[in-house]
């Protein structure tokens, strides 16, 4: 039985994420501020729950103690919750990642495995934006990840494994609930108000269902020290344009969404290869964006999502102007 740490435990990934790893017979101790409420994890004789913030190095090192599988994913997620308070954003993503790193080695932590983004790329021309290309990120938040991936590479050893994850942009149910992003805004638009509008349509988005995400988290939890140490993996399935993302929406939600196409002038375009996560670890997707949509339509169809139109615990920037985090 490995004793797993995982840090925003309560969040959208890693809701079922500790879910998946309770069921295969894992200890999992869960450090989250718990936001968006603590029922997002069922009790469980395995799990254990801290209430508590990542910046904290007490509890840090109080917890750190005997674990031996770290898996990263506490952020302020997404640009816009970030400018919110910039200066907290980067007290979280940035400040706080080092002294967990390194309280994590002295404790003697066998892995890490971070968290990053894919935005960490910035806007490229190739076809193909694989692991070892220069990073040109945009935005702070994404700046912070980029530099994230340099700090953990520093403790780096044949005794820490560290390995870091730059996934795709994340799709489908989740006890924790996320709306705010784009798959899940386009079918929860269009479940409850049988409309869609798009701005541009030709931009590309990666996307990886919220299942296989969890799968791939598993799969570093069990994989070769070696092939992961010191690596660096994009996790994504899907690059589909907006308008292919809206066409979906429309065949799984009905025939009778509208879609509006209107014009816009940012017309970024992300795409990302996954080949390595194959070549490398053998990982094959098993769930795709089309079944995402599905799984937020029965969750919609069975009331499992309160007010999704308005519910602020749905859209982290609705939640964050709510609160006074500091």
């Amino acid at each position: 039985m490995k004793n797993i740490f995982i840090t925003g435990g309560g969040g959208y990934v890693g809701v079922p994420l500790v879910d998946h790893l309770l069921k295969k017979g894992f200890k999992v101790t869960v450090l989250d501020l718990f936001l968006y409420g603590e029922d997002v994890l069922s009790e469980h004789k395995n799990l254990t729950k801290i209430k508590g913030d990542i910046r904290d190095v007490n509890i840090l090192k109080k917890y750190l103690k005997n674990q031996e599988i770290v898996i990263h994913l506490a952020c302020i997620s997404n640009d816009p919750s970030f400018e919110l308070n910039p200066t907290l954003g980067k007290s979280i993503n940035l400040d706080a990642f080092e002294p967990l790193v390194k309280i994590s080695r002295e404790n003697n932590v066998r892995k890490f495995i971070y968290a990053s983004s894919s935005s960490v790329y910035g806007i490229k021309e190739e076809k193909n934006v694989v692991e070892d290309m220069k990073l040109v990120p945009l935005t702070d938040y994404s700046k912070f990840k980029a530099q994230c991936e340099k700090i953990l590479f520093k403790y780096k050893s044949d005794n820490f494994i560290t390995t870091v994850v730059r996934p795709a942009t994340v799709c489908g149910f989740s006890k924790r609930q996320r709306l705010d992003l784009v798959v899940n805004i386009l079918s929860n638009l269009a479940y409850h108000k049988k409309e869609i509008t798009v701005f541009g349509g030709s931009q590309l988005r990666p996307n990886i269902n919220i299942n296989d995400m969890v799968g791939f988290y598993d799969l570093l939890i069990n994989s070769d020290e070696k092939k992961i140490n010191g690596e660096i993996f994009n996790a994504g399935f899907q690059n589909y344009t907006v308008n292919q993302l809206a066409i979906s929406v429309k065949k799984i939600v009905g025939d009778d969404i509208k879609i509006i196409t209107k014009p816009t002038d940012d017309n970024r375009s992300y795409h990302i290869s996954s080949q390595k996560i194959f070549d490398v670890l053998n990982f094959v997707p098993k769930f795709t964006i089309e079944d995402a949509i599905s799984d937020l339509v029965n969750a919609f169809d069975n009331n499992r999502l309160i007010d999704p139109l308005n519910n602020k615990n749905y859209y982290n920037i609705k939640l964050m102007n709510s609160i006074n985090l500091k």
